[in-house]
C-alpha cells in the first residue's frame, strides 16, 4: 500500500523548530562558563560575519601609595574590537534499523548530544579568546619538593585586580593544580561553598576564589569574575532533518552562529603554570 498524506513519517514526529528551541533553552544552562558571561541575543538575525564589540581597556597596574597620600585615579575607558562570528555544527545520522531497534527516543537523544557538542565548542572558543586577549597576568611556580607555594602565588596574583579584589571570583584550573591546592592550609572544601557556588563543578575555595577544574587546561589557570566574558548569539540554533530514500538513512543536523570573546579584561587574570 502506497503512502498517503495521512501516513505518519519520522519527519512528522521530529519538529526541527521545537528541537531547535529546546536546544537554545538547554544550551545556556549547559555552558559552565555562562554565569561568568554576558549573554547577548540582540544581534540575532542581523547581517554580517564580523561584529564590532565593546571591551574595557586595562587601567594599568596598581601604584605604590605613601601613607596619607591619595590613591591615583584611573580613567575606565571602553573601546571596540572586531570579533569574528563562529559557525559551529553537528549532525547525527542513523538508519531505519537503528531507529526501530535502538533504545529510547532517537530524536531526543540527538538533541541532547547536539547540546553537548555545541556547548563543548563554545567553551573551547571562550578559553582561546581568554588566553589570547588577557592583559592581567601572573605565574604559579612549578611544584617543588618542599612546601607548595601555589596558594601564595594565587594570593599574589589577586592584587592585579587592585581595589576590585573583593567580590565573586572563579579560579579555573587543570586537574594537576587541583591536586596541589587541596593539600594546602588555605583550602576550603566544596561542602562549605554549597549553594553559593557560581558555576557547576565547583570543588572548593581558596583565597576567596571558588575553584573549578577544566580538562581543557594544562599549563594555564584563570581567575575570572562574573561579567568578564561575553557570548553574542548571531543566529538561533538551526535544526534540520533530511532523509535519503535510497539507503534509508536519516540525518539530524544542528548549527549555530555566535561570537564568544573576552568582554572585560579587568575581570580576568591569566596564570601561567610553571613546568
Amino acid at each position: 500500500m502506497a503512502a498517503t498524506e495521512n501516513t505518519t513519517k519520522l519527519a512528522n514526529l521530529f519538529d526541527p523548530e521545537v528541537v531547535g528551541d529546546a536546544i537554545d533553552t538547554k544550551l545556556i544552562n549547559a555552558i559552565r562558563f555562562a554565569p561568568l558571561a554576558r549573554i547577548d541575543t540582540t544581534l540575532v538575525g542581523r547581517a554580517g560575519d564580523e561584529l564590532t564589540m565593546p571591551y574595557y581597556e586595562f587601567i594599568g597596574t596598581a601604584s605604590d601609595v605613601d601613607e596619607g597620600a591619595d590613591i591615583p585615579i584611573s580613567l575606565l575607558s571602553q573601546k571596540t574590537r572586531k570579533v569574528k562570528v563562529a559557525k559551529i555544527g553537528k549532525a547525527v545520522q542513523f538508519t531505519d534499523e537503528a531507529m526501530l531497534s535502538g533504545f529510547g527516543d532517537v530524536a531526543a537523544e540527538a538533541a541532547r548530544q547536539v547540546v553537548l557538542a555545541i556547548n563543548d565548542k563554545v567553551e573551547a572558543k571562550l578559553l582561546a579568546d581568554m588566553s589570547a586577549k588577557a592583559t592581567l597576568t601572573g605565574t604559579i611556580t612549578a611544584a617543588g619538593t618542599g612546601t607548595d607555594s601555589a596558594a601564595n602565588d594565587i594570593a599574589d596574583a589577586l592584587v592585579k585586580f587592585g581595589e576590585d579584589i573583593d567580590g565573586e571570583k572563579v579560579l579555573l584550573i587543570p586537574a594537576t593544580l587541583y591536586a596541589r591546592l587541596r593539600k594546602t592550609a588555605n583550602w576550603i572544601p566544596n561542602t562549605e561553598v554549597g549553594a553559593d557556588a557560581i558555576i557547576r563543578g565547583t570543588v572548593g575555595m581558596i583565597h576567596g576564589c571558588q575553584v573549578a577544574v577544566s580538562n581543557r587546561l594544562t599549563d594555564e589557570a584563570y581567575i575570572v569574575k562574573p561579567g568578564a566574558l561575553a557570548i553574542v548569539m548571531k543566529r538561533d540554533t538551526l535544526v534540520e532533518y533530511d532523509r535519503d530514500i535510497i539507503d534509508e538513512t536519516n540525518v539530524i543536523k544542528a548549527s549555530k552562529l555566535f561570537a564568544p570573546y573576552l568582554y572585560d579584561a579587568n575581570k580576568l587574570i591569566k596564570l601561567t603554570i610553571g613546568a
